[in-house]
């Protein structure tokens, strides 16, 4: 299951108490203070790993904790550290105070960490209070409580490319002819309810990653459909694929169509010029596919070389526009 934002409470551990002991050995009466201190409280730590695909192992924990540091023993021996809790996030989660929104860290990049509880120190033993003028200190502090911290995780998508356009105009078809992908396919609205990730490998061998956007409707920067709940994917692609539906088959102009997605991104605060991006006018192979290509073209005559004809379902156009994309990175 694909989770892009949840509320976790983490509780960083506590520290150890120190202990008021003494040393007691035959022949010496007044052996003096052993107490040792507490052990630290174990702290949370998250990091980002591209191998982690979403937050779906946070969706059912309300609450994380760390490890209690141990008391202090006698013969001043310091109590055992809390083990630090380390976990792994997926690369580009935002870690936010959820009521204000403040951002606290960005964990973009793979093997980033960020501290967001620090375990409470341990105690002093009475070990630690013995001076010249007392020698015999009674005195020993309790452990220091664990930082507890309440916060938003959100994911935004680090992608090379990004998949964008109006539901059912065969973005998860794409997806799975290009990469090794196998999203689920369906003829209706809405089949893709959650991003898909796939890998492109160029000619030197670096992997390309594209991601499949839910579908797109006018007046999904409102929140319309699934809104803002995927646009916000789109954000950190470096390179946009815009798919359109050559065959026009809901009756609505591929200028039509290209327009209302403009002024979505437009509205949404992104601007398509800002990137690079392809136009892939898919479904080339059905009737009437041709004419609306044409006329698509005569409307934008600006883009006509970002265009390309395809046919995902019958692999029509599909190596040229494969070559089209690698190119994006070679520079």
């Amino acid at each position: 299951m694909f989770i892009d934002k949840v509320r976790v409470q983490f509780l960083a551990g506590k520290g150890g108490n120190g202990v008021i002991a003494w040393r007691r050995e035959k022949y010496i009466p007044k052996g003096g203070p052993t107490g040792g201190d507490g052990g630290t409280g174990g702290s949370i730590i998250l990091k980002a790993d591209e191998n982690v695909p979403s937050l779906e192992w946070f969706q059912n924990r309300s609450k994380i904790a760390a490890e209690n540091g141990r008391n202090g023993n006698g013969a001043c021996k310091k109590g055992r550290n809390g083990k630090t809790l380390i976990l792994k996030v997926p690369c580009g989660t935002l870690v936010k105070d959820p009521e204000s929104q403040i951002l606290y860290e960005d964990l973009c990049e793979h093997g980033q960490e960020y501290v967001i509880c620090q375990g409470g120190v341990g105690g002093f033993g009475n070990f630690y209070f013995r001076t010249p003028t007392n020698q015999a200190p009674n005195i020993a502090t309790p452990g220091q409580e664990g930082e507890v911290k309440s916060v938003e995780l959100e994911l935004k998508l680090i992608a090379d490319v990004g998949l964008v356009g109006f539901p059912n105009v065969g973005k998860s078809t794409l997806l799975s002819c290009i990469t090794k992908a196998r999203p689920k396919i369906g003829n209706y609205h809405f089949t893709t309810l959650r991003p898909n990730l796939g890998f492109l490998t160029d000619v030197d061998n670096n992997k390309i990653i594209i991601a499949d956007i839910p579908g797109i409707i006018d007046g999904a920067s409102a929140n319309r459909g699934l809104g803002l709940e995927f646009l916000r994917h789109i954000e950190r692609t470096k390179a946009l694929l815009i798919v359109l539906d050559a065959s026009c088959i809901e009756g609505v102009t591929l200028g039509t169509v290209y327009s209302i997605l403009q002024n979505e991104f437009e509205s949404y605060g992104m601007d398509l010029q800002q990137r690079p991006f392809l136009i892939v006018l898919n479904k080339c192979d059905v009737l009437d596919a041709q004419k609306n290509i044409e006329e698509f073209k005569m409307e934008y005559p600006m883009l006509k070389k970002k265009m390309y004809c395809i046919s995902a379902l019958t692999q029509e156009g599909i190596p040229s526009l494969v070559s089209a994309i690698t190119n994006l990175f070679s520079h």
